[in-house]
């Protein structure tokens, strides 16, 4: 079961702090839900410098960014 973060509604860097800290409890995949576009891509360059893999989805206004090692 995929560990999920809530990030909708907070600025930036929450939505990094929130997923650097769910990459450190090392449960994975890790679903990561934003509701901005600078969000998105702060989270997804935070995940892939950390040699993860980022799969992004559009939902409705909103981004889930599912995290894989």
């Amino acid at each position: 079961m995929a560990k999920v973060v809530d990030a909708r509604g907070l600025s930036c860097p929450q939505p990094v702090i929130l997923t650097r800290q769910a990459m450190e409890e090392g449960q994975f995949p890790i679903e990561v839900w934003v509701d901005t576009v600078t969000s998105r891509e702060n989270v997804r360059r935070a995940a892939e410098r950390a040699g993860l893999q980022v799969q992004v989805e559009a939902v409705g206004d909103e981004f889930k960014l599912t995290l894989r090692r």
